[in-house]
């Protein structure tokens, strides 16, 4: 059962420190969490807790063949996890994170974690929320997923992640509807050139328009 936090953009500050501070130690006790994002709702776990990980797959729907994205507090963050990030990926990281981006690039073969079949890659996003990130400060690197059952759309507010997964997590942070309806755009940025695997709330003109002045372009695979 899980208990729900309001953060209102207008309300106490110490209702937003509850909200950060219960997340933060259910996360840290290997619990699932439902947290804002500057798109949909996630569901999160510790990227680090393979137990976490399984559980929050499971909540979803999910298997090990789709892993979770993990999200980040600060860009500096993307070396910890990953290696070979190429110029191009840079660049993208400097205009657009922190935001609706996230780059699936080669990860830290010394990582110790489990976050499923991900064939040596890391889904890594920085995001546009204060909420969030302040969560992110506290806990480190956060295993995300939409915050919704596969099959069904990502949850756009609070009372759709409840409906959803309610049962199946501990700490919902409520901030309020989503500032957007989509996802982020997923970049796969292993490669020489990068690859779009899915667009999102940014479009392939968006990325190009930072690229093609550093004679970069990227693919549409989405």
């Amino acid at each position: 059962m899980s208990t729900r936090y309001p953060v209102l953009p207008d309300g106490d500050a110490a209702d937003r420190e509850a909200a950060i501070d219960a997340a933060s130690l259910a996360v840290r006790r290997g619990e699932l969490v439902v947290v804002p994002t500057d798109t949909v709702y996630g569901l999160g776990a510790d990227a680090f807790d393979p137990a976490a990980v399984r559980r929050l797959l499971k909540a979803k729907g999910r298997g090990p063949e789709m892993p979770p994205p993990v999200l980040v507090s600060a860009a500096t963050t993307l070396d910890a996890l990953a290696v070979g990030v190429p110029g191009y990926a840079r660049a993208l990281v400097e205009h657009f994170w922190p935001g609706p981006l996230t780059l699936v690039c080669t990860q830290q073969a010394s990582l110790q974690w489990d976050l499923g079949d991900t064939r040596g890659t890391v889904a890594v996003r920085m995001p546009d929320h204060e909420v969030v990130l302040e969560i992110l400060e506290r806990t480190g690197p956060l295993a995300v997923s939409s915050a919704n059952l596969t099959g069904r759309p990502p949850a756009a507010d609070a009372d759709a992640a409840e409906e959803m997964l309610g049962d199946e997590v501990s700490v919902i942070v409520d901030c309020g509807p989503a500032l957007r309806d989509e996802p982020s755009t997923i970049v796969d940025v292993t490669g020489q050139q990068g690859r779009v695997l899915r667009l999102g709330a940014l479009s392939l003109d968006e990325l190009n328009a930072v690229l093609e002045p550093l004679g970069a372009t990227l693919t549409d695979e989405g």
